[in-house]
């Protein structure tokens, strides 16, 4: 074979192998991205306290105030609270001035939420899904917060909370 047969030869190997390659590369599936993690877990125990910085508050509007949502979320926020989804309510819950979405009224989370408000709390069984945290329904009859807020109290059974995780560049 001479060195130019030799030249062809070696030029479609490297063809038909560069072919078959970049076709494999064009019909893979891409890899799948690691899901980072969006909290960690917090553990506060029976007798110790729990702040409100470990909890996350979603607010939902059931009145005819717009912006209602977004105006306790923003003072649940400045009293510590980690703010979660606000929106409108789209709950079966009869709107009261105020409703927190609970299967445990006791639960030491929702206390603390509940004891920041001036109305009294009603609760209710959650009809609505959320990611993590105390579901709050402002009603028509909400009159504000309460002047001093209550930043914590002491857990009376163990809480485990999510913290989210904020990614620094």
């Amino acid at each position: 074979m001479t060195p130019r047969n030799l030249t062809l030869v070696g030029s479609a190997v490297v063809f038909v192998v560069g072919l078959i390659a970049g076709f494999q590369m064009l019909l893979a599936k891409p890899p799948e991205p690691t899901v980072a993690a969006t909290c960690e877990a917090r553990t506060v125990k029976a007798g110790d306290k729990l702040t409100s910085n470990l909890i996350t508050v979603n607010v939902f509007n059931a009145s005819k105030k717009s912006g209602l949502a977004n105006r306790v979320n923003i003072n649940l926020q400045r009293n510590g609270f980690l703010g979660g989804e606000i929106g409108n309510s789209n709950s079966g819950a009869k709107p009261a001035p105020v409703t927190i979405l609970t299967n445990d009224p006791n639960d030491p989370r929702v206390e603390l939420v509940a004891a920041q408000f001036m109305n009294n709390v009603d609760y209710s069984v959650p009809d609505i899904a959320v990611k993590e945290g105390v579901v709050i329904v402002i009603g028509d009859g909400f009159t504000k917060l309460k002047g001093k807020p209550v930043r914590s109290i002491v857990a009376s059974t163990d809480v485990t909370t999510c913290v989210p995780i904020v990614a620094l560049p």
